[in-house]
């Protein structure tokens, strides 16, 4: 009889442990992030408007741990997928006074793949880098050869040591925190009008994580001649980048700040 209590008790406690799983993995499949959720990310390779096509696979990967409400985690390197939405290549009208064609890129994140589960999102841009000033973000700097303390600079504004666990703004007033897991910060309302569209980007009251990306940075950072005349935002989930200079190319190694839009 103790043997057969034993198992009776070993099998409820399994079938709460599949339960347990099973619930998780069904709420993770229905969508975990709450909406307001910061995903800094990297683009693993180059999108050209002259060579892609709608359907085409978009790959980039967390630049660090993203810490969720009840203690989930995403790790750093985790993918996100996404496509193709448009493209088109810049077009160049030789007759006088004509307008000429402008290049557009537009691209959709669908989902979030952990291992064996995909979580669905619906993201919007808050800030992207292109490649040289996310590399420079990265990369820890010098002030002189004499300086023995390197710093970091954030896309958007403000320095910090690496060795440092805070970071202060212009105004001396601390924006974010620097853990062993990255960089953390309430987002910070902002506004960028030179991202083609008055871009508006709002606050949050939860830590997110930002990695390279200032509390406040909002639009675009290092791209000349593109614009963002749409960030994913209601409900579209679909960023475009255009140019009227050239075919738009979203480079191996671009950053972004993207936040989760979906309503609960």
């Amino acid at each position: 009889m103790r043997n057969s209590g034993c198992f009776c008790w070993r099998l409820g406690l399994a079938v709460l442990v599949v339960l347990g799983s099973s619930i998780q993995v069904a709420a993770m499949t229905r969508g975990l992030l709450p909406p307001s959720t910061a995903l800094p990310v990297r683009f693993v390779h180059s999108v050209d408007a002259r060579k892609a096509h709608i359907g085409d696979t978009v790959l980039a990967t967390t630049l660090q741990v993203v810490i969720l409400p009840g203690g989930e985690r995403l790790a750093k390197g985790t993918v996100l997928k996404g496509h193709v939405v448009d493209a088109r290549a810049f077009h160049s009208d030789s007759t006088p006074y004509a307008e000429q064609q402008a290049s557009r890129l537009s691209i959709r994140f669908d989902e979030i793949e952990r291992g064996d589960l995909t979580i669905p999102v619906n993201l919007s841009v808050r800030a992207l880098a292109n490649t040289l000033d996310s590399s420079s973000a990265e990369s820890p700097h010098w002030l002189d050869e004499s300086d023995p303390f390197p710093f970091k600079t954030l896309i958007g504004g403000g320095e910090f040591s690496p060795s440092d666990k805070i970071v202060k703004g212009e105004n001396g007033i601390v924006v974010a925190v620097n853990r062993r897991q990255g960089v953390f910060a309430r987002l910070l309302a902002s506004e960028n009008n030179g991202s083609g569209a008055g871009l508006n980007c709002s606050a949050s009251d939860a830590e997110q994580s930002v990695a390279i990306f200032a509390p406040n940075a909002c639009g675009l950072y290092g791209f000349v001649d593109e614009s963002m005349p749409r960030a994913g935002r209601r409900g579209s989930g679909t960023f475009t980048l255009e140019s009227r200079d050239h075919s738009v190319k979203l480079y191996a190694g671009a950053t972004a700040l993207l936040e989760e839009m979906r309503e609960r």
